[in-house]
């Protein structure tokens, strides 16, 4: 696992969203019409940016696996912070869903757990690569990093499947909400 670097955003995007192109949470999100695959991977240059600023972009050694964290503890609202949630509305959200956005974040937000962690936004591996260990072996390097750092890891996930497999390294669904769709807050404990 390596630190990603600014050159490697095409690439983290690129995988992100191939990985997430059916995800009933990133698409309850981007506005769907004929630009829905723009949108798509306007949401993952967006989340990559916010991960460069305030946690971790990571890449499996290999290239092909991929994970972003943001660390809450250290976001915080800069110009470059604002100016981006500006870029997304405009460009992914659409006007026409910014309360329904905002709504979900608010009624996320209220249920996510508050203690020092890792927030595990995203993780995806190239689709042509998926069932082969590469996602397993970037949640390990990932799961040891948070331990040294002290950290709890936390998600949410709307994939029913993942749930076994996040469950499988330590995780444990502490809590559900319904938004047309279930997501599920997967917490791993110290």
């Amino acid at each position: 696992m390596v630190n990603a670097n600014y050159q490697d955003r095409d690439l983290v995007v690129d995988i992100l969203a191939s990985s997430f192109d059916n995800n009933k949470s990133v698409n309850y999100i981007i506005k769907q019409d004929n630009k829905r695959n723009l949108r798509l991977k306007e949401l993952m240059e967006y989340s990559f940016d916010v991960c460069y600023l305030f946690g971790k972009v990571l890449l499996t050694d290999d290239k092909k696996g991929c994970a972003l964290i943001v660390l809450p503890d250290k976001k915080k609202n800069t110009f470059r912070s604002i100016k981006l949630d500006i870029k997304l509305i405009f460009s992914c959200i659409g006007i026409s869903n910014v309360r329904k956005a905002l709504d979900r974040e608010a009624r996320i937000k209220k249920l996510q757990s508050k203690e020092l962690m890792y927030y595990l936004w995203f993780i995806g591996v190239d689709p042509r690569d998926q069932n082969k260990g590469v996602g397993s072996s970037l949640l390990k390097e990932i799961i040891k990093e948070s331990e040294s750092d002290k950290r709890d890891i936390c998600l949410e996930t709307s994939s029913l499947k993942n749930i076994s497999w996040y469950q499988r390294f330590g995780f444990r669904v502490y809590n559900k909400l319904e938004l047309g769709y279930e997501l599920f807050f997967l917490k791993r404990s110290l």
